[in-house]
């Protein structure tokens, strides 16, 4: 089995496995106690913390361990705002961050940034969204669905100059070096880089305002409650070492193997769209979507071949709505496919997944095409009646259709499908037809589309 979905969570790294194993031992007791056990579980603590601080480019004493990097970004955001309350309840959020970011946000006054096609935000637009009652503004030091690289020294500079602290979720990019910049407060999560689950960190520069929230607890400086959980802290930080040791020769080797798939998959599988941006952007991540084809039948079709890969399709989450990072840039959402590539994937493996994809999506594309459409023509319009039918359903019926109006007619799609209102669009730019709009129907929506070639 092929396991290309690190960026949701990395294989535990052996160096973690070592030093998890060796802390059951030595790391069991309380580190605030005073005996012998307590002592030799306070050091570990130490070390873990100096280890992890230098890490992130930090002072110790500025590093909490928390039980999560959720949490570290729920305490963060909360923290920062009641530090700031007399400022205001205003904050500034880019349109793609993580969705711990963006449901913390939901409790306050939030202005979304927008981002570029490839998913990247504008310091001008940060600059922007400040107002005299900003309290606080976040921004990913990289996308976890497209691996784009944001300008954070550039809106830590903007941020800093109106005297607004920005913080960094650099989840994603902390295992591959520091975040680059004068930032407020980071936050990260140990399971992303190889570390174990359930480990955290929250990063508070001195002179930052911060109040924590909630019941005062003695541990971590109050900024984190309840009992430390040493042995996966100690894992955690020496992980974070043994990666960053490894990060300058591993980003070149899986550079080549993601580049190598952004430049094969669209001569491979016809009609597909490579998203984020092509140059600043993680190592080990690529995203594409694949036209017509349903992203968690593809899912199931690539793990029957041995690959496990992740999908920002409607279709694959809970909600049934698209992704909303894939939203936010405008691009196909549908037949997603995100794939991320571990410390250690090997050439083989990458050129095996390539020889697999065509037949998978071929075969979920053949079975998709059954469906025909309902057409019909009122006065110089053809409407495509789609309603009760899932995304790409609505865009496959589409392209059967386009061909059967003159250049100059349009198609209007019906849909009660909330992902046909990004996967339409992204087609018309795709196949080069014009987007004319979106009218109001009886039931859903009517996709205007303009067939001009």
């Amino acid at each position: 089995m092929s396991y290309f979905d690190a960026a949701s969570s990395a294989p535990l790294h052996p160096v973690a496995r070592q030093a998890l194993l060796a802390s059951l031992d030595e790391g069991w007791a309380d580190p605030s106690r005073l005996y012998r056990e307590g002592r030799r579980a306070r050091l570990l603590l130490d070390a873990a913390r100096e280890a992890a601080a230098e890490a992130v480019g930090c002072r110790p004493d500025e590093l909490t361990f928390t039980s999560s990097g959720t949490r570290a970004v729920q305490d963060g955001i909360a923290g920062a705002l009641a530090g700031r309350r007399r400022v205001g309840r205003h904050l500034i959020v880019s349109a793609v961050e993580h969705s711990s970011v963006l449901h913390s946000a939901e409790l306050f006054e939030v202005t979304e940034v927008p981002v570029s096609r490839t998913g990247a935000v504008s310091p001008q637009s940060y600059a922007d969204a400040l107002r005299p009652d900003t309290a606080l503004a976040c921004l990913q030091s990289a996308n976890h669905e497209v691996g784009t690289v944001q300008p954070v020294a550039e809106v830590a500079a903007v941020c800093r100059q109106a005297g607004v602290p920005l913080l960094v979720d650099a989840a994603q990019s902390l295992g591959w070096g520091p975040v680059e910049g004068e930032w407020s407060l980071l936050t990260a999560s140990a399971h992303k880089w190889g570390g174990p689950s359930g480990v955290g960190l929250l990063a508070v520069r001195k002179g930052v305002r911060f109040s924590p929230q909630g019941p005062a607890d003695e541990r971590e400086s109050g900024r984190a409650p309840g009992f430390e959980n040493l042995p996966a802290i100690v894992a955690a930080a020496a992980s974070l070492r043994a990666v960053r040791a490894e990060a300058a020769q591993e980003a070149v080797r899986l550079r080549e193997l993601t580049a190598r798939i952004r430049a094969r998959v669209p001569r491979l599988v016809p009609d597909v769209d490579v998203v984020g941006d092509p140059e600043k952007r993680l190592p080990g991540i690529v995203t594409f979507s694949c036209l017509y084809v349903d992203g968690e039948t593809l899912l199931h079709e690539l793990d029957r071949e041995g690959f496990s890969v992740s999908s920002g399709s409607s279709c694959t989450s809970s909600t049934l709505t698209p992704s909303h990072v894939l939203k936010a840039m405008g691009v196909l959402s549908e037949g997603n496919v995100r794939v991320s590539l571990p410390f250690g994937a090997v050439s083989e493996e990458v050129d095996r997944f390539l020889e697999v994809l065509p037949g998978a999506v071929a075969a979920v594309r053949e079975k998709l095409g059954a469906p025909t459409p309902s057409a019909v023509v009122r006065e110089d319009s053809l409407v495509v009646d789609a309603l009760g039918k899932r995304c790409p359903i609505p865009v496959i019926e589409l392209a059967k259709v386009i061909a059967d109006v003159p250049v100059g007619g349009t198609v209007r799609v019906l849909s009660d499908d909330e992902a046909a209102r990004l996967d339409i669009p992204a087609w018309c730019e795709m196949r080069e037809q014009e987007y004319v709009g979106e009218e109001p129907a009886d039931r859903g929506s009517a996709y205007v589309v303009r067939r001009i070639s």
